[in-house]
């Protein structure tokens, strides 16, 4: 039974195991250069800090999200107002993104100042129950301080690469140096601290993507929840997956934030539009939201989509609907009650 405490324990669990990978790794650097470890410490946490202050507005930006004035849309200020005092949550602010790709996400540095931020495709391409189903999905992540953690979480493997990438360079610019025996003992010292630099990356990396993957099953058993209709985010989760994949842009450094990652979608339909013959039932040349639900299902049941879901930041579409299924089947026969929001995560 998974409860709202196994999250709780899962994002501690995470953090408290990148932050012991990453204490040894910065003890393994200070070792090698032979620094006083506080220095390291000192710029490691500043870099969190700087990560988390200045988050909100790098997302802000590279969106070029438009915030919401009062009755603007009043149909999405009511229904995010709905679910929010439902969540009893802040009502957060709301913002569109000027991109047809149908997507949507929350971010900020506290609860009450988060923002929901919705594509405009999504409210052209999705139907209201849907897009409530997506709302409902957001607002889990904001009751579940998600977006927080993460942030927090991902600064430590993006710290390890910078160093991995710095280091690196500059082992090949000592190597370069005349000063051949004088220089090679800073050479061997660089490469090491690039090496291990990249296996920590690695690793933290690996444990950061399993908790994004979690906290997204998470998200979408808060959004059956409190909308009382799986149904509808599992034909919203169909229809992102697909307009996603139609996307002519690369994906976001940002992924993590979103309902969906365009990336991944790209990968499932591919698989799936190659094998279009075989998923088309009825053979009328359209793969219906029936059909491309069993055309996923089929496709993350392989051994590539099972590696390849290691290193991603979103669990494949299919078992994210098929987890939408048993929580509608139990509220279909009756037996569902608020206890048991996360119970077949």
């Amino acid at each position: 039974m998974a409860r709202l405490a196994e999250l709780k324990l899962a994002m501690g669990a995470s953090i408290f195991l990148v932050a012991l990978i990453f204490a040894i790794f910065l003890t393994a650097i200070m070792l090698i250069l032979n620094f006083p470890l506080i220095y390291a410490v000192a710029l490691t946490l500043l870099f969190i800090l700087f990560e988390y202050l200045i988050g909100p507005a790098i997302v802000r930006r590279s969106t070029r999200l438009h915030y919401l004035k009062s009755g603007e849309n009043p149909w999405l200020e009511e229904t995010v107002k709905e679910l929010a005092e439902k969540s009893g949550i802040p009502m957060p602010k709301l913002a569109i993104v000027p991109d047809e790709t149908p997507n949507a996400f929350v971010f900020g540095r506290t609860s009450k100042s988060a923002t929901l931020a919705v594509h405009e495709g999504l409210l052209t391409k999705l139907n209201k129950e849907e897009i409530k189903g997506v709302i409902g999905h957001e607002l889990g992540h904001i009751k579940h301080k998600d977006y927080i953690v993460m942030t927090v979480l991902s600064a430590l493997p993006l710290l390890a690469y910078i160093i991995a990438r710095g280091t690196w360079e500059a082992a090949r610019f000592a190597g370069s140096s005349s000063k051949k025996k004088e220089e090679g003992s800073i050479k061997a010292a660089f490469l090491a601290i690039a090496a291990i630099s990249y296996i920590v990356y690695i690793i933290s990396l690996l444990c950061v993507m399993r908790l994004s993957r979690l906290r997204e099953h998470y998200a979408d058993a808060y959004s059956a929840y409190v909308t009382s209709s799986p149904r509808s985010l599992q034909s919203a989760l169909a229809k992102i997956t697909y307009g996603l994949s139609l996307s002519p842009r690369p994906p976001s450094g940002a992924r993590a934030l979103y309902i969906g990652d365009p990336a991944m979608a790209k990968q499932e339909i591919q698989c799936i539009m190659e094998k279009k013959r075989d998923y088309d039932l009825d053979k009328d040349g359209v793969l219906d939201e029936r059909e491309l639900e069993l055309a996923m299902e089929k496709e993350a049941k392989t051994a590539w989509a099972k590696i390849n879901t290691w290193f991603a930041t979103h669990p494949p579409t299919f078992k994210r609907i098929l987890l939408l299924r048993e929580i509608e089947m139990e509220m279909e026969s009756g037996r569902y009650t608020s206890d048991k929001v996360y119970a077949h995560i």
